[in-house]
């Protein structure tokens, strides 16, 4: 899969305690070095504990993983960066994250996944032209929808729709989500979206992937994507979705400060929502959720239509936030170490079966081809988006937002909006102050 159309590089409170750590971690006084991965994703930790035992095993080179609790990856790579054992491979959040973590960051330009990049996927390059971050998957995400109960209502003689094919725009979105709320008791459910999750640390799908699309088209309008002057401009268009969301949901708007993703996801597994928002990753938490009942010919993906321009040919929001970067701090040894671990993962037969299989990446290198694609539906999805010539997906620009204490913040006053407790013209100045005062600070 090498057209990543629009999908260029432009991928959580304390570490959780990871069965089954694979012998020591990286120590700079072993000869041979040794590899620590600090993971940023909680619902990936159990693949990366076998991935790291399978290369143990296979080749007596130490690997540990621990994993971020949902939230806290910037904190928790804090504490643990000045340590003596400290990762010697971790992860970074695009542009902003590279300015923050340079330092820290080795030369990857020699390595086979560097080399080995899609056309149009880009890594993270220093103003010396040296790689520093390698991207590793190409995700996408947008409203996730049981097709099994959208088919329930459409079939209804007084329904606003008779197909998905009629949803082109926010407008009938809406008009077709307040229907469906109307008529929960008569399609079996508890609300027509999933639960928004604004608990602190749970709400990164709204300060990020819903702050996406705004954020983007007011990149274009100013010419840039690296600036202290976004205003927020498209502020209506996310507060329309947004309200859509915590107006027709499975619980009152005031208990989503409540609420964690978990919640939502295991409402919409349990058909008790017809939509959530998230991205591809998602299928794994449904699937594996007790009482899951949508299935996996029924589970399918639209835009997030808010009222932002050119809805009818804008699809999906495809890209990748997160690169892969080696410790320069670590020993030589390490460094070494952890680069040919790299390699092995993303380049070879045995390595790559892990990426696809286990991890359910779609990974942007050229010895991945469309046979490589991971097998759940939601991955189909985003590969069949990047393909599709007639929609043009979004990029990942929430990559640029100016810090993770920016994005606190922002949740943070969603949180309060959503229980009652701030108007949403302080939402919107707390977007603004926050950003303008993020991005001086860098």
């Amino acid at each position: 899969m090498k057209n990543f159309k629009r999908a260029s590089a432009l991928f959580a409170a304390g570490v959780m305690a990871t069965a089954g750590l694979v012998a020591c971690s990286s120590d700079d006084s072993s000869a041979d070095g040794g590899v620590y991965f600090l993971n940023f994703k909680p619902e990936q930790d159990a693949a990366y504990q076998k991935i790291a035992k399978a290369y143990t095993d296979k080749t007596g080179v130490a690997v540990k993983v621990v994993t971020a609790a949902s939230g806290s990856y910037e904190q928790t790579l804090k504490a643990e960066i000045g340590k003596k054992d400290a990762p010697t491979l971790f992860q970074v959040n695009g542009p902003t994250g590279l300015k923050t973590w340079q330092d820290y960051m080795a030369d990857m330009s020699d390595t086979e996944i560097a080399k080995n990049l899609n056309d149009g996927i880009e890594p993270l390059k220093g103003e010396d032209g040296k790689i520093y971050g390698v991207p590793f998957a190409v995700e996408g995400y947008g409203l996730i929808y049981n097709e099994e109960i959208m088919d329930k209502y459409f079939a209804m003689p007084d329904a606003k729709a008779k197909s998905m094919d009629e949803i082109k725009a926010f407008g009938k979105l809406k008009e077709i989500a307040e229907d469906m709320q109307a008529k929960k008791d008569k399609l079996g459910i508890s609300g027509t979206f999933a639960s928004t999750s604004l608990a602190s640390g749970e709400d990164w799908r709204w300060q990020t992937h819903l702050a996406n699309g705004p954020v983007h088209y007011e990149f274009e309008d100013l010419g840039t994507k690296e600036t202290a002057d976004v205003k927020f401009k498209y502020n209506k268009e996310f507060k329309n979705l947004f309200d859509l969301y915590l107006s027709n949901s499975t619980v009152e708007k005031t208990l989503a400060p409540s609420k964690a993703v978990s919640d939502s996801m295991a409402e919409f597994a349990q058909g008790k929502a017809a939509m959530v928002q998230n991205g591809n990753w998602a299928w794994s938490q449904i699937s594996e959720v007790s009482g899951n009942v949508v299935k996996e010919d029924k589970i399918k993906f639209m835009p997030m239509y808010m009222g932002l321009k050119d809805e009818d040919k804008t699809g999906i929001s495809v890209g990748t936030e997160n690169y892969l970067t080696v410790n320069a701090k670590a020993s030589e040894a390490s460094q070494k170490a952890t680069k040919d671990f790299v390699n092995w993962l993303y380049n070879t037969d045995e390595g790559k079966k892990f990426v696809v299989e286990d991890l359910g990446f779609i990974a942007p290198f050229k010895n991945f081809t469309d046979a490589d694609t991971p097998n759940d539906p939601l991955a189909k999805e985003v590969a069949a988006a990047i393909e599709d010539k007639e929609m043009t997906t979004i990029p990942w620009d929430f990559q640029y937002f100016p810090s993770q204490q920016f994005k606190d913040d922002f949740g943070a006053a969603l949180a309060q909006y959503a229980s009652g407790k701030m108007p949403w013209d302080e939402v919107v100045k707390t977007f603004t102050d926050s950003w303008a005062a993020e991005s001086s600070s860098k």
